[in-house]
């Protein structure tokens, strides 16, 4: 699995101007499932997303998780995080889970993400989505299960 994480003050995604989920101080998490992805790289990311300390503690340092800040996730599918861009100029998707696999890793994410008490607001799987967001810090990191950055 492959994740964007965003350290935000807001977000929204919207679906046919309609907004599905917005969330306030918090992550943003786009999320790719790679085909060969299973449970284990479902816990590893999760697990590593809710204690990553990328919140400010007293002394403006970054040394607090989400479970610290008491902050939201909004959680959106994004398959296009395995585009293969090496050839050509058109992205290769070969990598990327089926639907079926991706969407049923993706809802156990959100539920495992929820079960550690974090307040969630989701995308629509497979949507064409509209995503707002005020990226705080700027905050950007790249995370991917088989760790290959």
């Amino acid at each position: 699995m492959r994740a964007v994480i965003q350290r935000v003050s807001r977000a929204v995604v919207t679906v046919d101007g309609e907004q599905i989920g917005a969330i306030g101080p918090g992550l943003v998490v786009l999320l790719g499932v790679h085909r060969d992805d299973g449970p284990a790289d479902l816990d590893w990311l999760v697990d590593k997303i809710v204690q990553l300390r990328v919140f400010a503690d007293g002394e403006g340092k970054m040394n607090r998780s989400l479970l610290d800040t008491g902050g939201a996730m909004l959680i959106v599918s994004q398959f296009t995080l395995h585009g293969d861009c090496r050839k050509g100029r058109r992205p290769g998707y070969s990598q990327a889970a089926r639907p079926e696999q991706a969407e049923a890793l993706y809802e156990e994410f959100i539920t495992a993400v929820r079960k550690h008490g974090i307040q969630t607001a989701t995308g629509r799987f497979q949507a064409d989505m509209a995503v707002e967001l005020v990226n705080d810090g700027p905050v950007t990191l790249l995370l991917d299960s088989a760790k290959i950055f």
